[in-house]
C-alpha cells in the first residue's frame, strides 16, 4: 500500500486540505501580485478561509508579500512544482495515463490535472507540460515542426528561456490561416525557438489555397526548402482541435460546416478532419505537411484539453499517426468514458 492509499484511508481529510493549498498557490503563480480579497474572488472562497490560509504559507515560506500583492517566493514555486505530481497521484492520473497508453497504444500519455473548459489556468498547465516534455525529448541536431493554434500560442508563450543554446531548428508545418499572428505556425515557431536558444525558419504561404495553385506554390524555393526541413523533423508538435472549430476559423461557410458534422466530424489535425473512428471524412489542400510525412517522423505529439474536446482527441489519436499525447483530466476521464461505453455495446 502506497502512501497516497493510507493517507485516503487513515485521514481523508488531509487530501481536501492539500488540495485547497494548491490551488491556492497555483492561482497565485498565475495572478502574481494578487491581493487578498482578489484572491478570495478568484477561487470563490470566504476571505476569511483565504486569510488563514494565506498567513499559514507565508509563515512557511511559501509566500512573498508586498503592497502591490502576493507571489510566490522560489520555495513556494518549488513546492507547486512538487505538488502537482503528488496531485495527479491523489486523483489516481498516473494510472489514468498507463490506462490509455494501453486502450490507444500510444507511446506516451502525459495529463495535467483539471478541465481546461473550466478553469482557464489548466490550458497553462497544459501548455507548461508541452514545453517540458519538447525540452526532454530534443537534441542537438533536431529538428522540431509545429503547427498553429490557441494551445500551441499558449505552449509558446509559456517557454520561456533557460539560457542554454541548443542546436536545433524550428519550422512551421503549416502555412497561416490568415488569423490573428499570434496563433500562426510562423509565430509560433519564432518563439519556440528563441525558447531553447535555436533557430527558426518561417513558411511564407497560406494554408488555404486553391488546388490548382498548388504546384506552383510548392515550387517555389523558400517553400520547398522549410516543407523539406519538416518532412525531416524528429519531432512534430501539434494541437488538435474541434472539426467545427478548426472549419470556422478556416473560414467554411454554415452550410459546410453543418455538412462536416452531418459525416460525422468531430476533430481535425493538419487540414485533415476525422470521425470518431479515426476516418478521414474531409481533407483541405493546404501548404504544409501531409499525411504521408508523420509516419516518418519519430515522435508527434498531440496537444489538446477540455472535456469538450474529448471526441476530437480520440479521432485524431485513431488518425494513427500519433504516438504522444498531451491533455488535462477533463478530455482524459471523458476519453475513458466513450471508450468504456463502446466495450459495453
Amino acid at each position: 500500500m502506497d502512501f497516497v492509499e493510507i493517507l485516503r484511508q487513515l485521514a481523508p481529510e488531509a487530501i481536501g486540505l492539500i488540495e485547497q493549498r494548491y490551488t491556492i498557490l497555483r492561482t497565485i503563480y498565475y495572478k502574481a501580485p494578487i491581493g487578498r480579497r482578489a484572491l478570495a474572488a478568484e477561487l470563490g472562497e470566504p476571505e476569511r478561509l483565504v486569510r488563514n490560509e494565506l498567513e499559514m504559507l507565508h509563515d512557511a515560506g511559501f509566500l512573498h508579500k508586498t503592497s502591490a500583492g502576493m507571489s510566490l517566493s522560489s520555495q513556494g514555486e518549488y513546492m507547486l512544482g512538487a505538488m502537482g505530481q503528488y496531485i495527479k497521484q491523489l486523483r489516481g492520473l498516473v494510472e489514468l495515463e498507463q490506462e490509455l497508453v494501453c486502450k490507444l497504444k500510444l507511446k506516451e500519455v502525459i495529463i495535467v490535472p483539471g478541465n481546461s473548459d473550466e478553469d482557464v489556468f489548466v490550458k497553462q498547465d497544459l501548455a507548461k507540460a508541452a514545453a517540458k516534455y519538447l525540452r526532454n525529448c530534443l537534441h542537438d541536431g533536431d529538428i522540431l515542426a509545429v503547427t498553429g493554434g490557441t494551445t500551441l500560442a499558449q505552449v509558446a508563450t509559456s517557454f520561456a528561456s533557460d539560457g542554454i543554446k541548443r542546436n536545433v531548428i524550428v519550422v512551421p508545418a503549416r502555412g497561416g490561416l490568415g488569423e490573428n499572428v499570434e496563433l500562426q505556425a510562423n509565430t509560433i515557431a519564432a518563439k519556440l525557438a528563441k525558447g531553447l536558444g535555436g533557430v527558426y525558419r518561417l513558411l511564407h504561404a497560406p494554408d488555404n489555397v486553391d488546388p490548382n495553385l498548388m504546384d506552383t506554390i510548392l515550387q517555389e524555393p523558400s517553400i520547398r526548402t522549410v516543407l523539406s526541413l519538416c518532412r525531416r523533423a524528429q519531432v512534430l508538435l501539434h494541437g488538435i482541435g474541434t472539426a467545427e472549430e478548426m472549419a470556422r476559423r478556416r473560414g467554411l461557410d454554415d452550410q459546410d460546416v453543418m455538412q462536416l458534422i452531418a459525416n460525422g466530424a468531430v476533430g481535425e489535425a493538419f487540414g485533415y478532419y476525422c470521425d470518431e473512428n479515426g476516418k478521414i471524412v474531409y481533407s483541405t489542400a493546404s501548404v504544409g505537411i501531409r499525411l504521408e510525412d508523420l509516419a516518418k517522423i519519430p515522435i508527434v505529439v498531440g496537444v489538446g484539453g477540455g472535456k469538450s474536446k474529448a471526441w476530437a482527441v480520440l479521432s485524431v489519436i485513431r488518425l494513427g499517426y500519433c504516438n504522444v499525447c498531451i491533455t488535462d483530466e477533463g478530455a482524459a476521464r471523458k476519453v475513458i468514458q466513450i471508450l468504456k461505453n463502446k466495450e459495453e455495446v
